[in-house]
């Protein structure tokens, strides 16, 4: 267990780039130089990760440390691998709540805000050309942004989500139809994300308390598709509880530090609960991250047979045309509209998107450019 978690541990510090960046870690380490697995293996784990709500990298990882410790060692891989982000998270929370009065802090959030309207920018036409290659998945698409616009709430989310999987179901599921056996998930773990997912809004009435950990938990249900859904989810969950800029800021930070992005819900965590910060930070992590190891657990043992079966592939390519039309709504609003006020901002995203596109530059050096424009702009 030791052993697993310090592997990790050092992972954690070092994984800067995203979720692809972590798989490229990860191949590295437990395929080419510890040799936990082969190619293969590796490969379908990957694929896994990809058709399962929640955050894809970290659940690579869980399933790594599954594979080589059991339950214990799947914990240890999470522990590790997520923990110096969450340091980090906190850290950047406690300091944001002393230096929000002073001039150079809200320079540098304004340069963090226009970064973040590159990097979801760029993280919304990636996806949409990998999940809307066809005319209905990008119709999905359109008709989800349109409606996050005009009737923006968590309601007309989980709506939409819910009427793209039924058009997946019904058209867009894989064309072979080919044979598959029968699936066996693993019940207990499917039994409890359910059980969480229904009863605790009603829990809630009873027991507000709960109320922050149900809010988190239903997030991390419904993140298909990239640590950058978690945005507009969050966003609709938080309202008018955390301001635009606390908001944004968060989310800048979880693009700069290594690990995982749904630390993001670490500093929303810390936020939202001023009475006992450390707390929050804590029940928000465990709760959007704990829906997609369940449903791995659930299903990690011979998922293949799931994956191969039409309706449910098509139920997922439809969430996953839907979550791309989220994203571009939570790019307007509140990415777009709170950071960009006049002909130079336009400019900076202008010039970042080239840097990230043509250049390839580091998301490092990408904050630390956008930081030191935020501070010369003034």
């Amino acid at each position: 267990m030791l052993s697993i978690f310090k592997t990790f541990f050092w992972l954690g510090w070092i994984s800067f780039g995203g979720p692809a960046a972590h798989i490229g870690y990860f191949r590295h380490t437990f395929v080419e130089k510890l040799k936990w697995l082969d190619d293969q293996e590796y490969g379908q784990i990957v694929s896994l990760s990809q058709f399962l709500p929640g955050p894809g990298s970290s659940q690579v990882g869980f399933a790594l440390g599954y594979k080589r410790g059991g339950l214990g060692g799947a914990c240890m891989a999470f522990l590790g691998f997520t923990l110096p982000s969450i340091v980090i998270m906190l850290a950047l929370a406690v300091l944001s709540s002393q230096l929000t009065d002073t001039n150079a802090f809200h320079n540098v959030v304004h340069g963090l805000k226009l970064l973040a309207v590159v990097v979801v920018a760029d993280a919304a036409w990636g996806m949409y050309k990998n999940f809307c290659q066809q005319r209905l998945s990008a119709s999905i698409c359109v008709f989800t942004a349109i409606a996050l616009l005009l009737i923006p709430s968590i309601a007309t989310q989980i709506t939409v989500l819910i009427i793209a999987a039924l058009i997946g179901v019904q058209w867009l599921g894989n064309s072979d139809h080919r044979d598959c056996a029968p699936f066996k998930p693993s019940v207990l773990p499917l039994a409890i994300f359910l059980g969480l997912l229904l009863g605790l809004p009603i829990a809630v009435q009873v027991i507000p308390q709960l109320g922050l950990f149900n809010d988190f938990f239903q997030a991390g249900s419904l993140v298909f598709g990239g640590g950058h859904v978690v945005l507009p989810l969050l966003q609709n969950i938080v309202g008018d509880q955390l301001s635009q800029d606390a908001f944004l800021t968060g989310y800048a930070a979880a693009q700069a530090v290594p690990g995982p992005m749904f630390t993001f819900a670490t500093y929303i965590g810390y936020q939202l609960l001023p009475n006992a910060p450390i707390l929050g930070a804590i029940t928000a992590t465990l709760a959007v991250f704990l829906p997609g190891f369940l449903l791995l657990l659930g299903v990690l043992k011979n998922w293949q047979s799931l994956a191969q079966n039409p309706k449910v592939s098509g139920a997922v390519n439809g969430v996953n045309a839907a979550v791309v039309g989220l994203l571009i709504a939570a790019l307007y609003q509140p990415v777009f509209v709170s950071a960009v006020f006049k002909t130079t901002d336009i400019a900076l995203v202008l010039f970042g998107f080239y840097l990230l596109k043509q250049h390839k530059l580091p998301i490092i050096w990408m904050v630390a450019c956008f930081i030191f424009a935020g501070l010369l702009k003034g």
